[in-house]
């Protein structure tokens, strides 16, 4: 059971590339949370599952000392995708919209979320050098709002 939520939910489990099956959950959780959610409520989730997931990772290293950064943690991966839609999240909120009509945008998100996160620049590389459940975290927060940055450039252009 300690395993459920750094994993979230054993998706950390699938191979190959776990943390590119831990991002394709993040984009499709937050997907189907905007059906039920408003920005406010998605914010207060984002926060919920950055502190429970830096406890429940934190925990799952004690319990695993040799894995310094396992795969198979993407809890991680959930919270950078969640951060980089955090801009089309508002403009949902407020446009007369659907989640549908843009499209292309949550296909953007993905892809940008997932460079910052494999390329590594700036913080995203510091951050990736913490030791603990931190580092594990705070990457994919800095990957997140690198991402979220581009998610808002292109909302701005189209």
């Amino acid at each position: 059971m300690n395993n459920l939520f750094p994993t979230f939910f054993y998706i950390g489990y699938l191979r190959p590339a776990p943390g590119t099956w831990g991002s394709l959950a993040g984009i499709i959780s937050a997907y189907f949370l905007l059906g039920l959610t408003n920005f406010s409520t998605f914010c207060f989730l984002l926060i919920l599952t950055i502190i429970f997931g830096f406890q429940t990772t934190k925990r799952y290293l004690e319990n695993n000392p040799e894995k310094s950064d396992p795969s198979e943690v993407v809890i991680d991966e959930v919270i950078g995708q969640w951060i980089t839609i955090l801009p089309l999240v508002y403009v949902l909120n407020f446009a007369q919209t659907d989640k549908e009509n843009l499209w292309i945008v949550w296909i953007w998100a993905f892809f940008s979320f997932r460079f910052f996160d494999i390329i590594k620049l700036g913080l995203v590389s510091w951050a990736d050098n913490l030791k603990g459940a931190l580092g594990v975290i705070l990457d994919d927060i800095f990957a997140g709002i690198a991402a979220a940055l581009t998610v808002l450039v292109l909302l701005v252009v189209i």
